[in-house]
């Protein structure tokens, strides 16, 4: 889209610029059939400059092109209206680079809420006081959590209390999708108190682009999804069915920082030599799932049951496995993973996650990644 929207700019201002060669004798311009005076030749070129810089802005990622882009439009239509016979389908030209500008803005102002409300949670957690996790302060959890926590290298080292990650997906919207969506998404996390908060850039087809913000913070989970930034797909907040699915998600999301199993709010009941249950509790959300782990302690699957929709009379069971596991920042997690609903017809895989950069224990947030 970006290629695209360059090239119509481009050509845009081109036309512009054979107003001002009229102008000044340079070149015909037959698409104008009235003369063209210097003052108003200057203009032309004024209308072509602006384009250029837009284009310029663009290219080198400037998130602010579209305010550059809109200026050159005044001018551009400015021209248009007092040439209408002979220019005025240039209008929808202007009317094409116009949305593309209102998406452009859009999308920075969705950015820009994101920040602020990963500032907001970094800011409720950045005082909490850390420890070095040691054997001694696992003993309390079921065996098999135990190695896991010490095959994945977290003794010894200090308690994580915010990770940064960043990740490639691949995501089925049906059951009956037969071509995988790909994405970049990501993602900030704190543990004391737990909260994340997940932005994701989907490109649907060579037009079409989705948005979307998924939070949990308080207690409470949040949904957002939109076309261009600007038209909202889908919304879900203020419904337990969210608040406990989002909760279970940050559960199964705790084996990208392995130290947020020592929560307060997580209680751990031993099922078998490799396998646990996971209840988490804050503020009026509940909800659980099953760790599962091989012989050596590596992470497997996480299952629970889960709500797929806010509509759901019943939840639906959800697993998350883990395909390649390597060691970041000196810690061995999960760095693919896939996700499915199993549904009573099929075990339907819709989501397949790369990590492909995580950082622990910021004192800065990055700016959402914007894919």
């Amino acid at each position: 889209m970006k290629i695209g929207i360059t090239i119509f700019i481009s050509v845009h201002a081109i036309i512009h610029l054979f107003g001002f060669f009229k102008a000044f004798g340079i070149a015909e311009f037959k698409a104008i059939s009235n003369p063209i005076s210097k003052t108003f030749g200057l203009i032309w070129l004024l209308a072509f400059v602006l384009f250029i810089a837009t284009i310029m802005l663009l290219l080198y990622a400037f998130d602010y092109w579209w305010a550059t882009a809109i200026i050159a439009l005044i001018v551009s239509q400015f021209l248009i209206f007092n040439n209408w016979s002979d220019a005025k389908f240039g209008t929808i030209a202007n009317i094409i680079i116009l949305l593309a500008a209102i998406i452009a803005y859009s999308t920075i102002q969705f950015t820009n809420k994101v920040q602020e409300e990963r500032e907001q949670i970094h800011e409720n957690a950045k005082h909490i006081p850390q420890k070095i996790v040691t054997e001694a302060s696992i003993l309390n959890l079921p065996k098999t959590v135990q190695k896991w926590l010490i095959n994945s290298g977290v003794i010894g080292k200090q308690t994580i209390f915010n990770v940064h990650l960043v990740q490639e997906l691949q995501l089925k919207m049906k059951e009956d999708q037969k071509e995988w969506n790909t994405a970049t998404a990501d993602q900030y996390f704190t543990i004391q108190p737990p909260a994340f908060n997940w932005k994701i850039n989907m490109q649907m087809n060579p037009f079409i682009n989705i948005i979307g913000r998924d939070k949990f913070e308080n207690g409470n989970g949040e949904m957002s999804i939109k076309m261009f930034s600007l038209i909202p797909i889908a919304n879900a907040s203020n419904d337990q069915k969210v608040n406990e699915a989002s909760l279970q998600r940050y559960l199964a999301e705790i084996i990208w920082f392995p130290t947020a199993a020592l929560s307060p709010y997580i209680t751990w009941e031993p099922i078998d030599s490799q396998s646990a249950k996971a209840t988490m509790s804050f503020q009026g959300t509940e909800g659980s799932g099953i760790f599962h782990f091989d012989n050596n302690g590596e992470f497997v699957q996480f299952t629970a049951m889960r709500f797929k929709e806010v509509g759901d009379k019943a939840p639906t069971l959800w697993t998350v496995s883990s395909t390649k596991i390597e060691a970041r920042n000196g810690i061995k997690i999960p760095v693919e993973c896939e996700a499915k609903w199993t549904l009573e017809n099929q075990d339907w895989t819709w989501l397949k996650l790369k990590l492909t950069d995580i950082k622990y224990n910021l004192t800065e947030i990055p700016m959402p990644h914007k894919g």
